[in-house]
């Protein structure tokens, strides 16, 4: 036999790794947890322990107290009572504790390792080269965030007192993915792990005391979903962070929609990995190993959709299957396997339910011939080839070692397939042309994009969602913004809602029957009558009827929605041709300054028409510089990658806009939308929206694109649920009082579209301070890191 002939028929002989160190842990404590709160360990209130178990062989681990509202409860005033003390420390001394607990992670690591594959099934090789480097590395990051805050975030406070709620596929990585960002920015702490995995949480609350971490800082509240419900809903939680899938994502965003919560969802996924022809194709396989096989296919950002070039598929197919029977499940903590245990029963017998549909639905399964474990919850690393685009398997997030294959024929049809899905997590792009690869990255609507390579993660750089994915980022200084707010708005005054006749209009005594003028929608560069037929009149301060304006309705906003989705070239402009756009409005808008200003004066006052005048050109001179100077980043994480963060547009946004200033209010809430590219849906203020005429006859003359700027007049309150409900939106900016901004987050949870408001705050859009510039562009794009890999 020769040489090579051996090494192909080498079997791999078993190396555990040896849990002992972990489980002699597990006994010092008794096997039995109670929650961290304020710094001690306290027994439920309510007496109730659940039992977690090692995936891999089903024996139980330990008995995990089960979290009640009372408990709840008692973390979040231990988190409040520890918020003061922790703001007055200086951030050199914040840093110091960060630091100390990235140390203890390292000093800890290989318990902490193995605890993790012990609770969770992942094998050991991750967990000990991947996951806890990871942790240590995003608690350095942190601690040097958290010595610069002042400097690089002056004028913002943070959040408060923070629920988290993290999943159980990486649960210390987690973890560190939410406590490091929350406590660098001053703020404190109540999380609560998953239900089957809250072992190395607590072994983290033990490193807390270790380094003298202040007691209340960070807590841990274990539990079921229950638990999680009852930390969404405690009225003292000022921020609340989730990881897990999309349908518990919608029902956060729902319980917390009347309260100012600030919130951040990091969702599911069904990400394309996409194999061009010109690829390397052996480079390739590796990656999908990586890509969906990684902890078992049990990553929300897997590569599970296997999108390959027509031309190559045949054998790229048969370089994946070949691989495949190459990989080892078995025994998590044996070093020499590839994939481990599923995490539960239940997501078992999920993953066979799904497959087993895609097979019914047409696709062809293929599994490796290999032994799986007598005794344990393990799935063979499966192919599904001849997927079609709508079968469930190609739809739907199935959270194991499962891949979904189909093919295209050109970049093009590429890029629509791996956009044909509601999620915009993740997406991988093997080619050898670097043009073809960056230009597909740039295409596809997902917050991260790898290029010839996959799941590479680093504290540096921010990690999120597009569309049903989520909102947010962990990571990197976008990351940071997550846990903070400026101190202008969170200590603005609330809005007191102004005293309305039946039919929306202001009450007004003696009104005159004349009619000044009357305007029309402005909808895809066009002007347009209402589809309802129907006008609601409008007064001035004195009473007097100066003309009406067009009701819109729910068909008048799709129309306005279809003109706005056909003009998202807009975004793919230079920014310096938007810039030029901006500054020829701020010249017409100029010239017509003072005929604006006389009739807004009969709804404002002399003076504020004035102001509003010279504000808005102002703002669009502000916005048209920032045009081209609101850009992205290079990042350097520690690999030969270099990960681009890009900065784009969301794509097309509603927005309702102020009533008390109606030029200025809608040039303050539209302009930094437009200017990074985005399109819009406005309806202007309720009060005087007669300002569209103004609007669409300088936008006319200003060689704005049809369809960049659309204009429904009519009842907020009516629109405002239209914009919210209509799923062919991507997000919404909602200025109005309490109830408005309510409605707003609640009706937007169909397709999780961005919401961003006043919340019912009285915001003066006078001042520069709190009427323009970054916390406004800050919320109207969304960051997409392109990692590309360099060196040979």
């Amino acid at each position: 036999m020769s040489v090579v002939e051996k090494f192909r028929s080498m079997e791999y002989g078993p190396a555990p790794e040896d849990p002992k160190e972990s489980l002699a842990w597990l006994d010092s404590r008794q096997r039995r947890f109670g929650h961290f709160i304020g710094g001690e360990w306290r027994a439920p209130v309510e007496g109730k322990y659940f039992e977690t178990a090692d995936p891999s062989t089903g024996e139980k681990l330990a008995d995990m107290a089960q979290g009640s509202g009372a408990d709840v409860d008692a973390a979040v005033k231990a988190a409040r009572a520890a918020l003061a003390g922790w703001r007055k420390l200086s951030c050199h001394q914040r840093a110091k504790f960060l630091y100390a607990l990235a140390r203890q992670v390292q000093k800890h690591s290989r318990r902490l390792a193995v605890l993790e594959t012990l609770d969770n099934g992942k094998p050991i090789r991750e967990s000990r080269d991947i996951d806890i480097p990871l942790v240590a590395r995003h608690f350095y990051h942190h601690a040097g965030w958290a010595q610069l805050l002042d400097q690089e975030f002056p004028g913002y406070l943070a959040c408060g007192v923070v629920g988290q709620i993290i999943p159980w596929n990486f649960p210390l990585l987690m973890l560190a993915w939410k406590i490091a960002p929350a406590l660098a920015t001053g703020n404190t702490v109540v999380l609560k792990p998953a239900e089957y995995t809250p072992l190395t949480a607590l072994a983290f609350a033990e490193l807390c005391n270790e380094v003298g971490l202040p007691a209340g800082v960070v807590n841990i509240v274990t539990g079921d979903g229950a638990t999680g419900e009852a930390l969404v809903k405690h009225a003292d939680v000022d921020k609340i962070a989730f990881t897990g899938s999309t349908e518990v994502g919608r029902a956060i965003r729902r319980a917390t929609a009347q309260s100012h919560k600030k919130l951040s969802l990091e969702l599911g996924g069904k990400s394309p990995f996409i194999v061009f022809e010109d690829a390397d194709l052996d480079s390739a396989v590796e990656g999908l190993v990586d890509g969906i096989w990684f902890n078992q296919g049990q990553v929300c950002c897997a590569g599970s959709r296997l999108l390959v070039q027509e031309s190559v598929a045949e054998r790229l197919t048969k370089k994946l299957q070949t691989r495949m029977g190459t990989l080892r499940v078995g025994a998590p903590l044996d070093k020499a396997i590839d994939i481990g245990a599923i995490i539960a029963r239940v997501q078992l017998e999920r993953i066979d339910g799904l497959v087993k549909q895609g097979i019914a639905e047409g696709a062809t399964c293929w599994q490796p011939e290999i032994v799986l474990p007598s005794r344990g919850l393990f799935y063979k690393p499966t192919l599904l080839s001849n997927v079609h685009p709508t079968s469930i398997v190609a739809q739907q997030e199935i959270f194991g070692p499962v891949l979904a294959s189909m093919t295209f024929r050109t970049p093009r049809e590429a890029v629509e397939l791996a956009n044909n899905t509601v999620y915009g997590l993740a997406a991988s792009v093997w080619s050898e042309s670097v043009n073809v690869a960056l230009q597909a990255a740039a295409q596809i609507k997902a917050g991260v994009v790898w290029v010839n390579s996959t799941n590479l993660f680093d504290a540096a750089c921010g990690f999120g969602g597009y569309r049903e994915s989520g909102f947010g980022r962990e990571g990197g200084r976008e990351g940071l913004l997550e846990y903070l707010e400026p101190a202008w708005f969170r200590n603005a005054p609330v809005i007191v809602a102004a005293s309305t006749t039946e039919n929306g209009a202001p009450e007004v005594a003696n009104p005159s029957s004349g009619i000044d003028r009357t305007v029309k929608l402005y909808i895809g560069g066009k002007q347009a009558r209402p589809d309802s037929g129907y006008s609601i009149p409008v007064y001035g301060n004195a009473g007097a009827l100066l003309g009406e304006a067009p009701l819109g309705n729910r068909k008048d906003v799709r129309n306005a929605v279809e003109a706005a989705r056909k003009a998202e070239g807009w975004g793919k402009t230079t920014a310096h041709n938007r810039a030029q756009v901006l500054f020829y409005i701020a010249e017409n808008l100029s010239q017509r300054g003072e005929e604006i200003r006389k009739r807004l004066a009969v709804a404002v006052g002399e003076r504020q028409a004035a102001d509003e005048v010279r504000l808005s050109i102002e703002r669009l001179f502000s916005y048209a510089a920032w045009a081209d100077k609101f850009d992205g980043a290079v990042h350097n994480p520690p690999f030969r990658n270099i990960s681009i963060a890009m900065n784009e547009p969301i794509g097309t946004v509603g927005v309702i806009c102020p009533a008390s200033t109606p030029l200025l209010g809608f040039f303050s809430m539209v302009l930094p939308l437009i200017s990074v590219g985005n399109t819009v849906v406005a309806i202007p203020s309720e009060r005087y929206p007669l300002i569209a005429g103004d609007l669409y006859q300088v936008f006319e003359t200003s060689d704005l694109p049809g369809g960049v700027v659309n204009l429904v007049t009519g009842r907020s309150s009516e629109l405002l649920k239209v914009l919210a409900e209509h799923d062919d939106l991507d997000a919404l900016w909602c200025y109005g009082d309490d109830a408005m901004c309510a409605a707003a987050k609640a009706l937007s949870a169909g397709n999780l579209k961005q919401v961003w408001t006043n919340e019912g705050r009285a915001i003066d859009l006078f001042s520069a301070d709190q009427g323009e510039g970054r916390t406004y562009l800050q919320h109207a794009y969304q960051v997409k890191n392109i990692w590309v890999p360099y060196g040979e």
